[in-house]
């Protein structure tokens, strides 16, 4: 990818990752925003509302180390298994271990707090949910055996990507949970989707490049058999 379509690919997710997380943040801490706007403080509700976008780019950030360094770990795993299929097997392995973790051990549900359950339910659907859409998608508009490897991605390293803010337990974390959980999901599916389309557009850029380059050679070779032409014929 040139330098130019990876600052366009990693504006785009910023603002992705900005966007979502202002808008979440407004939805599930709205108790926060309106106490500002019920008393008419408005540089302050910018001032909060400006602080989720940042919170917002900072999760971006996040999400695009994480899409990096699962480049590097799914070639690594396929030159380690020297085989497609045994590598998305040992993902989809992953994945079960990753789920059955997120469920008994870092959610930590009792059926003595039902809107919690009912919260950290819908949490997982919407990462499964996200999940499944983008890999079908990923799949569809590339190979059909990027299925497994999208799937791996959207759970397992959002799920890495989410751990920090599952592992706390004090102050209203489960609010933090849930805002936090979104950007990743969109700026991981947006990168997803999106990187081949900068690929093809860094291919396209290259070859325009090496256009120009020959063009500019074949005319300064004209430019010199000319010259020496004049010379010859003086």
């Amino acid at each position: 990818m040139t330098i130019r379509n990876w600052v366009k690919f990693f504006l785009r997710a910023m603002a992705i990752g900005g966007l979502v997380t202002a808008i979440v943040g407004l939805i599930v801490r709205w108790e926060f925003f309106s106490h500002y706007l019920t008393n008419g403080e408005i540089i302050e509700f910018l001032g909060a509302f400006i602080w989720m976008v940042f919170l917002g780019f900072t999760m971006s950030v996040v999400a695009q180390m994480g899409f990096f360094a699962y480049l590097t770990v799914h070639q690594f795993g396929v030159n380690l298994f020297r085989s497609l299929t045994l590598w998305n097997w040992v993902q989809l392995l992953i994945i079960a271990v990753v789920l059955f973790d997120l469920i008994f051990f870092r959610f930590k549900l009792t059926s003595d707090d039902t809107g919690r359950t009912l919260l950290y339910l819908m949490l997982l659907f919407s990462l499964l949910a996200v999940s499944i859409v983008t890999a079908y998608f990923k799949a569809k508009w590339t190979k059909k055996h990027t299925l497994i490897s999208a799937l791996f991605f959207m759970i397992v390293i959002t799920t890495l990507e989410w751990l920090p803010a599952l592992m706390v337990r004090s102050g209203n974390i489960d609010s933090w949970v849930t805002i936090l959980l979104f950007p990743l999901l969109a700026v991981n599916a947006y990168q997803l989707l999106a990187l081949p389309k900068y690929n093809r557009q860094s291919d396209e850029d290259k070859a325009k490049l090496d256009e120009r380059r020959k063009a500019r050679k074949a005319e300064a070779a004209n430019n010199a058999k000319a010259k020496g032409k004049k010379v010859k014929a003086k």
